[in-house]
């Protein structure tokens, strides 16, 4: 089910004007606010006030967030949402979209919930389920398998110029069963949705992949480049699991991947410009 709020003062035609030419992007998995504690990393406090710091200090055009919720007992959503309610009570001027995955009572207590924010308005909006394969791992001493994952997207228009816009969240195999390697099913349902589109795109999320250069490959082969693919962005393991990857349409003039206490992955901030 996608949530869908919208602040008036997105509509304000000055937030846009005829002469910006660029525009920045932020890639957050927040861990429904959950701080970073290197010693307790499982039962650090919850401090949304934190994520929201961190988020509007980076002054970005665009928000892709993932984790936004914590999962329930019993796979329950919680609606309104709360955690992505109180940030878009904060983040005004933007437009805001959010989905949870389906409910499944298998979900585990962790972070679930995409959401968009962004500074023009928003409209043909996506949601797609990525079905989960039936791979078994061990969670608290019982067998489990794993939910299903989710893709959300929408189009809005920057400077005159139209812009395709995805978020996602794709399945841990890697923290689930190491010798299984990584499928890339999930990934080419994705790129499926992605291929549909002939204007400017990108997309951002938390691929969760460890191999990080298959993924790079698998998207650079469909014609998607990634900001960046050398510099960590999870604290837990030495991984690059968040990414920008966008269109030929379009052209990164600078990226950096910022440290910070709000959560166990760094944020993933880019600026871009259309190219003509």
């Amino acid at each position: 089910m996608l949530f869908r709020t919208f602040d008036c003062a997105a509509r304000h035609s000055g937030i846009f004007p005829s002469y910006m030419k660029t525009f920045r992007v932020l890639q957050f998995n927040m861990q429904f606010g959950q701080r970073w504690d290197a010693d307790h990393p499982d039962t650090a406090p919850i401090n949304l006030d934190l994520t929201l710091t961190e988020i509007q200090r980076h002054d970005a055009d665009i928000i892709l967030l993932q984790e936004v919720e914590q999962a329930q007992p019993g796979g329950q959503h919680v609606y309104p949402p709360p955690n992505y309610t109180q940030l878009r009570g904060a983040l005004t001027g933007y437009d805001g979209l959010f989905c949870y995955p389906k409910a499944d009572p298998r979900e585990l207590p962790f972070g679930i919930g995409l959401a968009i924010f962004s500074r023009t308005r928003l409209r043909e909006t996506l949601q797609r389920d990525l079905p989960s394969p039936p791979v078994e791992f061990e969670f608290d001493g019982k067998q489990m398998t794993p939910t299903d994952r989710l893709l959300i997207g929408a189009e809005t228009t920057v400077a005159g110029r139209n812009l395709r816009v995805f978020n996602t969240h794709l399945l841990a195999f890697f923290m689930l069963d190491p010798a299984t390697g990584e499928p890339p099913d999930q990934r080419r349902l994705v790129l499926n949705v992605l291929r549909s589109a002939d204007e400017p795109t990108l997309i951002g999320g938390d691929f969760n992949v460890s191999k990080h250069e298959d993924l790079v490959g698998q998207f650079g082969a469909a014609g998607y480049q990634t900001v960046q693919s050398t510099e960590i962005t999870w604290r837990r393991r030495q991984y690059v699991l968040d990414h920008i990857f966008y269109s030929r349409q379009l052209r990164p003039l600078r990226y950096s991947v910022e440290p910070t206490p709000a959560s166990d992955h760094h944020v993933l901030i880019a600026e871009f410009e259309f190219v003509d």
